[in-house]
């Protein structure tokens, strides 16, 4: 008999000793914040409704990992939001924080490693482990049409849960690629650190949702000028 694995971990997930160990910590530390496994941000319809799945590194100690909602509460959750509204993916003022009542359409954001790492890094066996959940939650999309993976070890993890070898699927900023029936895109991660540093600007990452826009064939809000 198959055990069916869910896509979400537990609160208290132990699977990842370090992981789980640092986030007891914060949760001494700062016990009104989150502090857990950071859950799959979904469109209200859920699973069933999602065309487009984000997935990102890991949550962020102040961000998702302080409100519980991906990419929240950080630098990066701002340039991300704004993208998704800009491009219909979103409806709602982001404004940083959890209950703001933004919600998604047709789209939902995830994290390849769901837990906050030490300085913003986890290691192979922590992606490894989680990449348990992330396959799950894709298997959880039935209508799931394309991924946008910010990030080399984001889409590793993504061409991994897909049974893909990386080799195949080399991250570039701006790919796209065929997996199956699943199209892959790819972007820098839009950290605060990419964005000072002139990695990823603002154009390079709205190109990005451009040409996913156009491939889900423009079922979104033309972009602003």
């Amino acid at each position: 008999m198959v055990t069916q694995v869910s896509a979400e971990p537990p609160y208290d997930c132990p699977l990842c000793p370090r992981l789980h160990a640092f986030v007891s910590h914060w949760r001494m530390k700062e016990p009104d914040w989150y502090n857990g496994p950071v859950p799959t941000f979904l469109p209200p319809g859920g699973a069933k409704d999602v065309r487009f799945l984000i997935v990102g590194l890991a949550p962020g100690l102040r961000g998702a990992n302080r409100t519980g909602r991906p990419f929240t509460g950080d630098y990066a959750g701002g340039l991300l939001y704004s993208t998704l509204d800009r491009f219909g993916f979103s409806r709602g003022c982001f404004d940083a924080r959890p209950d703001d009542g933004v919600e998604l359409v047709e789209t939902a954001i995830t994290n390849a490693v769901r837990c906050v790492p030490p300085e913003n890094k986890p290691v192979g066996a922590e992606i490894s482990t989680c990449r348990t959940f992330l396959s799950a939650t894709i298997a959880s999309m039935p209508s799931l049409e394309a991924i946008l993976s910010l990030g080399t070890i984001a889409h590793a993890s993504v061409v991994r849960a897909l049974g893909r070898r990386v080799a195949d699927h080399p991250f570039a900023h701006g790919a796209r690629q065929q997996a199956g029936a699943v199209t892959l895109f790819a972007s820098y991660h839009c950290s605060r650190y990419n964005t000072n540093t002139g990695r990823l600007t603002e154009e390079m990452f709205v190109s990005v949702f451009a040409e996913i826009s156009r491939f889900l064939g423009d079922r979104a809000v033309s972009p602003a000028p």
